[in-house]
């Protein structure tokens, strides 16, 4: 048997130096010096809908058939299937012992691919979402780390198995205890992007920040990960988040000073090509329609994208419970009809609404492909996920998580592909999207085991 040792704290937390630091700088500038190539940054945003799909009219007859023979749930995104890839064999988090709390943990494990502890239901502890992973490493070179969006205040109230309200309507966990508020007031959202920074609109000034600190790294983060328990490892995963935040810090200073010498010698850094779409205008919608709220929003995510105010967006475009579309000439909540029983009306209804919320996500990757951005789309540029966190929601089953993908991702992503047999769960999803962003992680999210190398082709 191997006999554990007491590990030297000091002798454990070092050797890494500045390296951490090195590779934002080269990979997440919007641009370099004059004269050298200009490589866009990417993108990354998640949308949701709650309660499933009826399967049998949402995943593609065949991966020959794919592009040619849309199924009835991806009509809408059928002029540019060639720029989405789907996978089906995504399994999401199994959820026992919260056997009975498929909709307090729906939405609030898609992106986290983690269970709340058992021992503190009524408390938010879960894990830090991938979204926020994203904007931790790349939100400081940028007006907004995060944007946080959502159709419906976050105010449902149940109690399934004890959980915290807050498992009900958020998907973004800044950390392992405090959940991220979405906005569902476009107006505000809109003054947000476009805040001033200081008098004149200039940004403060920061101080330099003590290097010194980075001297504490973990050379051999994943060989200690695997030999300490989970409690340890959750405290050594926090540890790391503070000294990888400093770290952000001392990376966007260097960033901002180095744009700051350039902008004095006579040079953008921050230059786009003159082909570049302007950005595309915002109109506040004045009716109450379900589909021009929701596209105001995507807009909203668009422009945001576009003028580089963020790099990381997610949509909540309904929560578990409570949402109806009567545009699309009913009034039956979602949720109940979702229960169908085999009832052909209430399929029919599922139907609507699926197709309905994929048609908004179809609105918005069909503009994302429509806006020039270097030598490509901004589309390109991006990685796009709707998805839900149930298979159906007759069963409340999560074996087979429908999820569809948006943009190459730089050129990380294959996209107009069909993968029918994938092998992986949630996590490994939300790990390989992360990678193929360059999100730099040195521990797999929630319950992954691996990448899913074929998203990469």
């Amino acid at each position: 048997m191997m006999q554990s040792k007491r590990l030297n704290r000091r002798a454990c937390l070092k050797g890494l130096g500045v390296s951490l630091g090195l590779p934002l700088l080269e990979t997440m500038g919007w641009a370099d010096t004059k004269g050298q190539p200009y490589k866009p940054p990417v993108r990354l945003g998640f949308m949701y809908m709650p309660h499933g799909v009826i399967m049998e009219q949402f995943w593609p007859a065949s991966a020959e058939s794919y592009l040619s023979a849309a199924s009835h749930a991806l009509q809408p995104l059928k002029p540019v299937l060639d720029q989405c890839l789907m996978m089906k064999g995504i399994s999401g988090v199994p959820i026992s012992p919260f056997n009975g709390a498929p909709h307090a943990l729906e939405l609030s494990t898609w992106l986290t691919a983690t269970l709340p502890a058992a021992d503190k239901r009524n408390q938010i502890s879960i894990a830090i979402s991938a979204d926020q992973i994203a904007a931790n490493h790349i939100g400081s070179f940028t007006i907004l780390p995060s944007l946080e969006l959502a159709t419906m205040p976050q105010t449902w109230k149940e109690n399934q198995e004890g959980l915290n309200e807050a498992y009900y309507s958020h998907c973004s966990f800044r950390s392992p205890t405090q959940a991220v508020p979405a906005e569902v007031n476009p107006r505000n959202v809109l003054n947000r992007l476009f805040q001033k920074q200081g008098a004149g609109g200039q940004s403060a000034q920061l101080k330099p920040l003590d290097r010194s600190l980075l001297d504490i790294v973990l050379g051999g983060a994943r060989e200690l990960r695997r030999s300490l328990p989970v409690s340890d490892q959750r405290k050594l995963d926090e540890y790391l988040d503070s000294v990888r935040s400093v770290e952000r810090r001392i990376a966007a200073v260097e960033h901002r000073q180095k744009e700051a010498a350039l902008e004095k010698a006579g040079q953008r850094a921050s230059k786009r090509y003159d082909t570049d779409s302007a950005p595309i205008e915002i109109k506040i919608p004045e009716g109450d329609k379900r589909s021009e709220y929701m596209q105001i929003m995507c807009d909203l995510n668009i422009l945001a994208f576009q003028t580089d105010t963020t790099r990381v967006s997610t949509y909540i475009g309904s929560t578990p419970n409570g949402a109806s579309y009567p545009e699309l000439g009913f009034n039956d909540q979602h949720h109940s009809q979702t229960h169908h029983q085999g009832d052909s009306e209430k399929i029919r209804k599922v139907a609507a609404i699926v197709q309905f919320n994929v048609a908004q996500f179809a609105y918005m990757v069909k503009k994302m492909h429509g806006l020039r951005e270097a030598d490509g789309t901004l589309l390109d540029n991006c990685i796009m996920m709707w998805g839900s966190g149930l298979e159906d929601g007759m069963h409340h089953e999560r074996e087979n998580l429908p999820f569809i993908l948006a943009g190459k991702g730089g050129g990380a992503i294959q996209t107009g592909r069909f993968l029918p047999d994938t092998k992986g769960n949630q996590g490994d999803l939300l790990t390989t999207l992360l990678a193929c962003a360059g999100i730099p992680n040195d521990r797999p999210v929630g319950i992954a085991t691996k990448q899913l190398n074929e998203i990469r082709g």
